[in-house]
């Protein structure tokens, strides 16, 4: 199994929408991204319970913790910040430089 990194439409920072699964329709900002694995953490989204003991020494208390959880790249698209609608992005180079554009208005992704 190799650890080839893929090339993903989403990075940080971004602001995407969620096209499948429980959390459909949600929009968040992307918090992290894994392109060996191809998936992204989006805030408030994908939210599972996890289970926490207790460690006095540390000032950790107990309980049931909701924490976010890695969702398929795949399963969002990226919000532009010019049109406000979902949409694709297409590779452009603008001044010898690669840069994301919004497919629907034509508006660089990337500041």
């Amino acid at each position: 199994m190799s650890k080839e990194k893929k090339t993903l439409h989403t990075k940080t920072g971004d602001r995407v929408v969620v096209l499948s699964g429980k959390d459909k329709g949600k929009i968040g900002n992307v918090k992290k991204v894994n392109t060996t694995k191809g998936k992204v953490l989006v805030e408030g989204v994908n939210l599972k319970t996890k289970a926490q003991k207790p460690n006095p020494m540390a000032g950790i208390e107990g309980g049931l913790n909701k924490v976010e959880a890695m969702i398929d790249s795949s399963n969002v698209m990226v919000v532009c910040p010019a049109c406000e609608k979902a949409t694709r992005i297409k590779v452009e180079i603008r001044n010898d430089k690669k840069v994301r554009v919004c497919k629907k208005c034509n508006e660089t992704l990337d500041v």
